[in-house]
């Protein structure tokens, strides 16, 4: 009986460790940047500007995002998250923003995979919205770590 018991606290106590263990694993991690039309490949002469916010769920990769603009040369026709690309780079769209039309404020989620998410955290994605007058994209911003 004293053998079950002591086998059982054993039990108990090596599950709890692991729930622990699992938690400690999982983060959220804070991203940010400021959207330039300087940091558009090439650089863009506009006025407009926005800053972008997100964080990212390390234990299921849900990606949340807030992006606020102005100052744009029209309406935005599109925006997304682009990557892998170093800062000055220009790479394929990962993570379009559906809705029309595209406004200020942007409130938005993705569920990324885990190619996607490393891409993320190691700052290999960038964020610009597009306009009529700048197809390409009008501003620009590489998403970073938050301090």
């Amino acid at each position: 009986m004293k053998t079950t018991k002591s086998l059982f606290r054993a039990l108990v106590a090596a599950a709890a460790l692991a729930v622990v263990s699992i938690s400690a694993q999982a983060a959220t991690i804070h991203f940010k940047t400021e959207l330039k039309a300087s940091s558009e490949v090439p650089p863009k002469d506009s006025a407009g500007t926005g800053t972008l916010t997100g964080t990212l769920d390390t234990e299921t990769n849900e990606f949340k995002y807030h992006v606020e603009f102005s100052g744009l040369t029209g309406p935005v026709v599109a925006a997304h998250f682009h990557g892998p690309a170093a800062e000055g780079v220009n790479a394929k769209p990962q993570v379009p923003i559906k809705g029309s039309p595209i406004a200020s404020p942007i409130e938005g989620k993705a569920k990324l995979t885990p190619e996607q998410a490393k891409d993320l955290v190691d700052g290999k994605w960038y964020f610009n919205l597009h306009t009529a007058a700048n197809p390409g994209g009008e501003v620009r911003g590489q998403v970073v770590k938050a301090e």
